[in-house]
């Protein structure tokens, strides 16, 4: 189906005829394809939605960076459980950027989300008060983990690198990285490179002017012990998710590929224990 949210048409999938809906929204630079190993898993109890994001896969994109920002990103994910499920709220589920886009949605007062479930990708709101608590190995970790955040930030070098190298290549980056095999969409390279508009929309105004961001449905934080790019652990989680559970994951950042069974079954079991 499509749902059109602002200047932008989103491509919306629905698996399954029954059940309560878990919504799953993909990262960077990925297309709901990312969630092909764990949806089926989901299927037999849920009715599992997942799209493209602004900018991804079939889904259009903005006309400029500043349609990149959270406050649409999360705009376009309520227009997503308007259309799917207009009575009940939803239980989220977010990778990456998804996760990111997920947390400011989870933060806004009113939404329709009965639990949120967050893979490798933390509020970028919660990170900032993080950072400003002053120097320790954590934080200089994570900054170095984030280097390509930086790179992006750089005119045209995100682009350029995407496109001449990355994008043929993200197959074997993928499996020498995190060990899975995939066949990378035909839209990488385009998404890719549209997609560093997240990036740029977003961080600095974030990193500058943190917000108060709470979550008070029940949240999961999934974290992979081996991701290369993301740690929540060090995160003082708890002073914004009052019902927080953290599971950690023997896995890499794309543990949605590498580990499909074990976030589905984190995923199921974090529902049913909140709602049997």
């Amino acid at each position: 189906m499509r749902v059109r949210s602002g200047e932008v048409d989103l491509a919306v999938q629905v698996r399954g005829t029954s059940g309560p809906v878990v919504l799953l929204v993909h990262g960077y630079p990925d297309t709901h394809e990312v969630w092909d190993r764990v949806a089926p898993l989901l299927e037999q109890d849920f009715r599992v939605v997942t799209y493209d994001v602004r900018g991804a896969g079939a889904s259009t994109a903005p006309f400029t960076e500043d349609g990149y920002r959270l406050e649409h990103l999360a705009a376009d994910l309520f227009a997503v459980i308007d259309a799917v499920s207009p009575d009940e709220p939803v239980h989220l589920v977010g990778h990456d950027w998804g996760s990111i886009q997920s947390w400011e949605a989870a933060t806004t007062p009113g939404a329709r989300i009965a639990t949120f479930t967050s893979i490798s990708g933390p509020c970028l709101d919660h990170l900032a008060h993080w950072t400003r608590q002053g120097l320790s190995v954590a934080r200089v970790r994570q900054s170095l983990r984030s280097w390509y955040v930086a790179a992006f930030h750089l005119p045209a070098v995100g682009p350029w690198v995407w496109r001449r190298f990355l994008a043929r290549n993200w197959a074997t980056v993928l499996r020498r990285s995190e060990g899975v095999v995939v066949t990378p969409p035909p839209t990488l390279a385009d998404d890719a490179v549209r997609g560093i508009s997240l990036y740029r929309a977003n961080i600095r105004p974030v990193m500058r002017a943190p917000r108060d961001r709470v979550a008070t449905m029940p949240v999961q934080v999934v974290e992979p012990l081996r991701d290369r790019y993301i740690r929540t652990g060090p995160l003082d989680l708890e002073r914004w998710a009052p019902s927080l559970r953290r599971a950690p994951v023997a896995a890499g950042h794309w543990a949605v590929l590498s580990h499909p069974a074990e976030i589905a079954r984190l995923v199921r079991r974090f529902i049913t224990d909140l709602t049997d």
